[in-house]
């Protein structure tokens, strides 16, 4: 979205620590910053700075195009700045594709959230899902980390 920010000029929040900024989460929807918070560092393996953005679908089509060259608005997007010797990022939600999709799904907004801000932070840490291989591995971590969290598995009947 990139922000001002570049590799190397975050001060680390601490070993195994979660430096964790909100933007953008006004929506009465939205879960607590506690749960936003225990979500990110269920998926976060060492210590990191996440700021969790929320935006339109007019502010969520407009990164995807930019970045991605694709115009449409996007459940998650992610900016990863750093990832070692900490994770520094920003996970960027759609939150009005996350609802659309959610019920589409017969998913909770809840459930899909936690699913779609794992997987942003799992992608601020180097994972990726272009090769086949690679969707099945971070898949499978994805239903892990959700389980842990007591939310079921989102690929589930997809």
């Amino acid at each position: 979205m990139p922000s001002s920010r570049r590799a190397g000029s975050a001060r680390s929040p601490g070993k195994g620590r979660l430096r964790l900024n909100l933007r953008g989460a006004t929506d009465p929807e939205l879960p607590s910053r506690s749960t936003l918070r225990r979500w990110v560092a269920q998926a976060l393996s060492c210590a990191g700075e996440i700021t969790l953005v929320f935006v339109d679908s007019r502010a969520g089509r407009r990164l995807n195009r930019q970045f991605r060259g694709r115009d449409y608005a996007t459940n998650v997007l992610t900016f990863p700045y750093q990832i070692e010797p900490f994770v520094v990022a920003d996970v960027v939600i759609c939150l009005s594709v996350v609802r659309r999709e959610a019920l589409e799904q017969g998913k909770t907004l809840r459930r899909h959230l936690a699913h779609l801000i794992v997987h942003g932070v799992l992608h601020a840490q180097g994972l990726d899902h272009a090769r086949a291989g690679d969707a099945r591995r971070m898949e499978a971590l994805e239903r892990r980390l959700l389980a842990q969290l007591r939310i079921p598995d989102p690929y589930r009947g997809l």
